[in-house]
């Protein structure tokens, strides 16, 4: 991929999966923010929007057992869920964390703090889709978008052995993937409505695997990346 300008604020996604795969992974999210206060230092600000993981599944799988619930009853779990890891996200960042999260994607919150959390925002939007509407109030022109996979594919890998990872590809060959419908707990690389908006916008995602914060660095510093661009 060809070499890039070194980001001075990015927006990033922060899937769930990363934050609570099962348990908390402290183990993670203290290289994370120790890469994150390193980028800090050379003058990067960040928006960190939380997914809500594990956590979010649990509280879901749980409630269904007691009785029906709806999409939107089954959302306001997965929002407070993302809500309560952008807490634990934010107090981890200490000083250097505005004191208010952004809940609203509408809404821009002037901070002097380097690091602004973002989370859920209301039943129907992804994190994803908040980050996209973060980066439409900031005036960034890219997402990165941090899960437990190295790229996109065409198809699913877990049940198409010949899927094929993508590298780059055009918002409209992405979205032919993704479909233009979201449904609560889906399982795609990135929110169709998101998709949608992004493209609109002219907005760059990138889908790295964020358990490799090296790669996740080279991204950062504008040197060569494994991942997805799309755009």
């Amino acid at each position: 991929m060809p070499k890039k300008q070194a980001k001075k604020t990015c927006i990033i996604s922060l899937g769930g999966s990363l934050i609570v795969p099962d348990g908390v992974d402290y183990r993670f999210i203290k290289k994370f923010r120790e890469l994150i206060l390193k980028k800090v230092k050379n003058g990067n600000k960040f928006i960190i929007v939380c997914g809500g993981g594990r956590l979010n599944s649990k509280y879901n799988e749980a409630g269904k057992k007691v009785r029906k619930l709806s999409n939107e009853e089954l959302d306001w779990i997965g929002i407070y869920a993302s809500r309560y890891n952008a807490q634990f996200v934010k107090i981890l960042f200490g000083d250097l964390a505005c004191d208010e999260i952004n809940i609203n994607p509408h809404q821009k919150i002037l901070t002097k703090k380097p690091i602004l959390i973002g989370a859920a925002y209301k039943p129907g939007w992804s994190t994803d889709y908040d980050a996209v509407y973060l980066a439409k109030t900031y005036g960034a022109k890219s997402v990165a978008n941090l899960s437990n996979i190295d790229y996109a594919y065409d198809k699913d890998p877990k049940k198409y052995k010949d899927a094929v990872p993508i590298k780059n590809i055009s918002w409209k060959d992405f979205r032919k993937i993704v479909g233009n419908k979201w449904e609560p707990r889906m399982n795609k690389p990135f929110d169709p409505i998101a998709s949608r908006e992004a493209e609109k916008l002219g907005l760059e995602v990138v889908i790295l695997n964020g358990k490799k914060l090296k790669n996740f660095e080279n991204y950062l510093d504008g040197e060569k990346f494994v991942g997805t661009v799309i755009k």
